[in-house]
């Protein structure tokens, strides 16, 4: 079965993840190929100094210090770039110019012969043509318990929100925000953890639930769960006042 994945260009935590995942695939599952979008971690893209000054405003001077040091860190060290990931697996990396949904992009990528899609951190919206480009759709991996906390930087929101338990789904891609079936999830109890630690937990338990959300599709073997949006939440991106009232109830970025 042949596989394409769609993921953006991470600099923090995604290049670890991708070798684990990429070691860990099944041996008759092939990576046909993987796009790599420039990085928005505010859910559009910005330029580099749009996102720095959001982020020092937002999140504050330590925070912005930390990451600003992990920022270029991940600029000058190949441990941290996901073309080098790529290339030790021998993954090729696919060039889009532009929106992943034009017409171009669907023949470039209908090119690789594609069986199913797999959308990790994708960070385009998806419409309709791309999501049934592959004969076994497209599958989206979400760092929360859905219908819950979808949207954006769900590992904040349960941490301000005290919940007790977060985990991960792996579901169909629909043309709405995290609302498609699910087809795997994995619970974990938060206990103390950091935001950081948090995110490097359910992005490894993620790259677990993707592998058997593979090993499921390739048999066409599963049950679906629902994802009902009368349950759903949805959360967009922090603002000032929500980091200030994350560290008034006792929690940790790092």
């Amino acid at each position: 079965m042949n596989i394409l994945i769609l993921t953006q260009d991470d600099p923090f935590y995604l290049a670890g993840q991708l070798d684990y995942f990429f070691t860990n695939m099944p041996g008759d599952v092939k990576v046909a190929g993987c796009v790599v979008f420039d990085v928005s971690p505010f859910g559009k893209k910005e330029s580099i100094f749009k996102k720095a000054y959001k982020t020092r405003r937002i999140f504050g001077n330590r925070f912005f210090i930390r990451y600003g040091f992990k920022y270029l860190r991940s600029k000058l060290s190949s441990s941290y770039k996901i073309d080098r990931i790529l290339k030790k697996h021998g993954v090729e990396q696919i060039e889009i110019e532009g929106s992943i949904n034009s017409k171009e992009s669907l023949q470039k990528l209908k090119s690789y012969d594609p069986h199913l899609l797999i959308s990790i951190a994708g960070n385009q919206i998806f419409k309709k043509p791309l999501i049934e480009l592959a004969p076994k759709s497209c599958l989206n991996l979400h760092t929360a318990l859905l219908p819950k906390y979808r949207g954006l930087m769900p590992s904040f929101w349960v941490l301000k929100n005290n919940e007790k338990h977060t985990g991960v789904s792996v579901f169909f891609v629909d043309e709405g925000i995290d609302s498609g079936p699910i087809l795997i999830q994995k619970k974990v109890e938060i206990g103390n953890r950091s935001q950081e630690e948090l995110i490097k937990h359910t992005k490894k338990l993620g790259m677990d639930a993707i592998i058997e959300a593979i090993k499921q599709v390739k048999k066409g073997d599963y049950e679906l769960i629902p994802n009902r949006d009368e349950d759903s939440t949805y959360f967009s991106f922090p603002t000032r006042k929500d980091v200030i009232e994350f560290k008034q109830r006792g929690k940790r970025f790092y």
